[in-house]
């Protein structure tokens, strides 16, 4: 295997579904010993690294060093990692979402950050996977970075053998409809309110929402909304007093359903659990230079053209983005790898990746 390859098989066999500390010290530990980089990381894990700072507009290299639990044989029985390849894939929790992506945006970040005009910085988060914890973080201690490529997956999205570059991206909305009612005895109902039947007209209403869409860049993106979960009652012979309804919205660059709609119904309480902003990329220059440096990459290595796509899950970026970061998503992980228990990244995709980023900074 190549230093790339090395380098993910080292990042991939680190735990860090519970507690992102040692994936941490590698990273940081590396960036110190291979870089020149002002390298820090703080109070809650966030690893960064600066060159040229504060010359310029700055461009970041963003990823994140948590995963999700692994799958039962994703593990030794001492519960360690296993890490395997095969058929030119590197397997094991992370290896997709997104410690490949991780280490290919260290090592252009080395090879060419020196090589730039302008800022160039590194950043590896924590707690990606819990709502973006990490860099909203960041973001309220004063992080600021103008542009930005979040190296999340968005290989194969227009075809085979190609890297898309991502424009925009849905955001996710969980919320949950809290139902109210009057118990009573099964055989009387009618001496009580049923929750589940005023849930059942809140959802018929949420049936009815029209989605948003926008267009961002000639891309249009749509919203969705389902139901997702419905609990409620206690027993065959009690009527309910209450009933909860999960909602699963997917929302667009400003747009969001109505979803207020549904305390039109008596005894419902509309309540917003989670709101993962969505993202757009505001700045058509900067979409088009990442897409250049993509399509360079692209036909150098004799690979299918790239486009420039829309995603359909929340990232990183969204975060950076609600507070002013110019984002694009550009990363080696392809649909169905991510959450797996056969989590696999192509060794390939990785090398256009880091060939991708590196053209990115060196011309900064």
């Amino acid at each position: 295997m190549n230093e790339l390859d090395l380098l993910t098989a080292d990042l991939v066999s680190i735990p860090s579904h519970e507690d992102e500390t040692a994936a941490g010290d590698f990273i940081e530990a590396w960036l110190r010993d291979q870089t020149d980089a002002d390298v820090t990381r703080d109070d809650v894990g966030n690893v960064l690294a600066r060159v040229n700072a504060g010359v310029g507009e700055s461009l970041a290299l963003v990823g994140h060093h948590d995963v999700v639990p692994p799958a039962p044989r994703q593990l030794t029985d001492d519960g360690e990692y296993i890490v395997e390849t095969a058929d030119g894939r590197l397997y094991g929790r992370g290896s997709a979402d997104m410690k490949g992506a991780v280490a290919a945006s260290m090592l252009a970040f080395r090879d060419a950050a020196e090589s730039a005009s302008q800022e160039v910085v590194f950043a590896s988060f924590v707690d990606e996977e819990l709502g973006g914890n990490g860099v909203r973080s960041a973001l309220e201690e004063g992080l600021s970075l103008d542009y930005a490529v979040v190296a999340e997956g968005s290989t194969n999205y227009s075809g085979p053998d190609r890297t898309d570059v991502v424009v925009a991206h849905r955001g996710r909305r969980a919320s949950v409809l809290e139902v109210s009612g009057t118990a009573c005895h099964a055989s009387e109902p009618e001496r009580g309110e049923n929750a589940v039947y005023r849930a059942c007209d809140a959802v018929d209403v949420v049936r009815e929402l029209t989605f948003p869409e926008t267009e961002v860049l000639g891309h249009t993106v749509s919203g969705s909304i389902a139901v997702t979960e419905i609990d409620g009652g206690s027993a065959w012979n009690v009527i309910p007093d209450y009933c909860e309804v999960t909602i699963d919205e997917r929302t667009v660059p400003g747009g969001y359903a109505d979803l207020a709609q549904t305390e039109s119904i008596d005894g419902v309480e509309w309540v917003v659990e989670q709101d993962l902003p969505p993202m757009a990329c505001d700045d058509a220059d900067f979409a088009e230079r990442v897409f250049e440096a993509a399509q360079r990459v692209h036909e150098d290595r004799g690979d299918d053209a790239p486009e420039q796509v829309t995603k359909p899950h929340a990232t990183d970026a969204g975060w950076l983005a609600q507070e002013g970061t110019t984002c694009i998503v550009y990363g080696p992980s392809e649909p169905g790898e991510a959450h797996t228990k056969n989590e696999s990244v192509s060794l390939d995709v990785l090398e256009r990746c880091y060939e991708t980023y590196r053209d990115l900074v060196e011309g900064w």
